[in-house]
């Protein structure tokens, strides 16, 4: 069957591609809604901003981090996070991973399952993919102040989206074990 003529097929991936714009967009206007200047609203800065609280979560996660290793961490204004008396990073918004939170929450919300399955997806989803970006930041941060480059030269946002993406597909591969369509 052609795929461009069936429906279900087509239905499927314009929910996808419409949730998947919907949360992308939607966070980078929250973003630009809870910074001061242009369309700010304080209540959202206060009440909603859940992309400064992910920035956050990640400061602390990775002075955790390094700190079971015995490596003491100080963060400063900024959303900076530093090896004491040494270099240190800044989590910006690119950082975040809002990108592939939104792939990942747009691919669960459009396919079959019960409430509780999504749900649990999501939110395991999210934790594992926010605790790669932990790993990725931690390890960054580390080989910054040892002096060294990222392994073969590439990036470390291009490292988190690899390593990101192997993990969404390995999520995908066990939430669909057992359905026999995935469609919506």
């Amino acid at each position: 069957m052609n795929f461009l003529t069936d429906k279900k097929f087509l239905w499927y991936v314009s929910s996808f591609l419409l949730l998947f714009a919907l949360l992308y967009y939607g966070t980078i206007a929250m973003i630009g809604i809870a910074a001061p200047g242009g369309y700010y609203s304080p209540f959202v800065e206060r009440y909603l901003d859940y992309v400064s609280w992910i920035k956050m979560s990640l400061l602390w996660g990775v002075g955790a981090l390094l700190g079971l290793f015995g490596i003491d961490t100080a963060t400063e204004p900024g959303y900076l996070v530093r090896i004491v008396g040494k270099r240190g990073v800044i989590i910006a918004m690119d950082c975040v991973g809002y990108g592939v939170y939104s792939f990942w929450l747009a691919y669960v919300v459009t396919n079959k399952g019960s409430f509780v399955k999504k749900g649990a997806w999501v939110t395991g989803g999210v934790f594992l993919l926010w605790f790669i970006n932990l790993v990725r930041i931690t390890l960054f941060l580390y080989v910054i102040n040892k002096h060294q480059a990222m392994p073969l030269g590439i990036d470390h946002h291009t490292w988190f989206n690899i390593f990101a993406y192997i993990f969404i597909f390995i999520m995908i591969y066990f939430f669909n074990k057992g359905t026999t369509t995935t469609s919506a």
